[in-house]
């Protein structure tokens, strides 16, 4: 769920913040209200982590591929110690202090049984996930580690062949593919004989790295088209409020298709793909100069957005030990009041998970292992 800092995009700050708000009407149904309190927003608010992962996908994949081009145009050489070095010290200390609060205080994780700690540090505690584990909402951390450590590796040596801009469509193709073909094994042997929303379907498909590459390839894939087809991408990008229009259709027709048979055979398998095309609209609309999307601000949007890594490792948790103490007081679940409490209880955990320690830890960073685009101009200047 990280985003990278950059110059801030009102569109893509938008986005972000549709994210973490679809993710924590999701969480509130499941885990405090067990109704769907706000609707068919919190029915559909698993996408949130998709819309993430395609935001996250462009965001890094820009950078990747920014830096390869540069590099093959003479500038500096991308660096694979640079990479892993940065998404480190962006995603380990928030993730860090959270797991170590589930790890030390029973409190904090209640009840709920905790995997074992080697697979939160390894990035491995999604392979065989079971639902109502402690930490579970890592899952999604999990499934981004694992494909950028392999995407920049992927993409030096796909670069350093003959045709690379061919090939390297054909393996965004062939990942997307790859991921229908192995949910529809998946499905059809494992999942057909299960009862609808079981733990079988979110072990095997819905917490699974080979399930659920789709946004992210296709994050990158915007990434490879904004690098590499200059001039297709300007006359995209000319168009942003077609693509928001058509973004939005796109994204309301496959929400109801999801919200109507979320675990049938044809949406496990075509579902994801079709809605990582239309958040690619989105973000199109998103980095389209002059579009609505990228034009409109609006209010609180941008902190939340900032803070959104943040917000999503501890609001779940937050919510589930705030209920009890709230219903106490006479406010149940189901209650506005109660929502509205538990919200603000989210952002303002996550505004000190991030000013205490995510914050200091990226301008550490940015000190000392400083971007390929500001070490280019580092070098240029010395």
């Amino acid at each position: 769920m990280t985003t990278t800092a950059t110059a801030r995009n009102a569109g893509l700050d938008t986005l972000r913040a549709l994210a973490i708000a679809l993710v924590f009407a999701n969480h509130y149904m499941l885990f405090v209200s067990g109704a769907p309190t706000l609707g068919w927003f919190g029915e559909i608010g698993w996408s949130g982590v998709d819309l993430f992962f395609a935001l996250s996908g462009y965001l890094i994949g820009n950078q990747i591929l920014g830096a390869i081009r540069r590099g093959q145009q003479g500038s500096s050489r991308f660096s694979l110690g640079r990479f892993y070095a940065r998404r480190l010290l962006r995603t380990l200390p928030n993730f860090y202090v959270v797991l170590a609060l589930f790890a030390c205080w029973p409190y904090f994780r209640m009840d709920l049984v905790l995997p074992p700690l080697w697979q939160f540090l390894t990035f491995t505690q999604n392979i065989g996930l079971q639902p109502g584990t402690a930490f579970s909402h890592a899952w999604s951390l999990c499934v981004e580690e694992q494909f950028y450590f392999l995407l920049p590796a992927l993409a030096l040596l796909i670069a350093a062949r003959r045709k690379s801009l061919l090939l390297a469509w054909l393996a965004v193709a062939g990942v997307l593919i790859a991921g229908m073909l192995i949910r529809s094994h998946l499905w059809t042997s494992y999942v057909a004989a299960a009862p609808e929303g079981s733990r079988v379907f979110y072990t095997l498909i819905y917490y699974s790295s080979l399930c659920r590459f789709d946004e992210l390839v296709v994050g990158v894939a915007l990434a490879l088209l904004k690098n590499y087809h200059a001039a297709l991408w300007l006359r995209l990008t000319a168009y942003g409020n077609w693509l928001l229009l058509a973004g939005g259709v796109a994204r309301a027709l496959v929400w109801s298709h999801f919200l109507e048979d979320h675990y049938g055979y044809a949406m496990t398998v075509y579902g994801y793909p079709l809605l990582a095309f239309s958040y690619a609209l989105l973000l199109l609309a998103a980095l389209s100069p002059g579009a609505l999307l990228q034009k409109l601000r609006i209010p609180g949007a941008g902190a939340i957005a900032l803070w959104s890594y943040a917000i999503y490792l501890v609001h779940k948790t937050l919510c589930m030990l705030l209920r009890a103490p709230l219903q106490a007081q006479g406010w149940e679940p189901d209650h506005w009041v109660t929502v509205l409490l538990m919200a603000a209880a989210s952002v303002l955990a996550g505004f000190l998970l991030y000013q205490l320690v995510e914050r200091p830890f990226m301008a550490l960073r940015d000190r000392y292992v400083p971007s390929h685009e500001v070490a280019r101009v580092q070098l240029a200047a010395a």
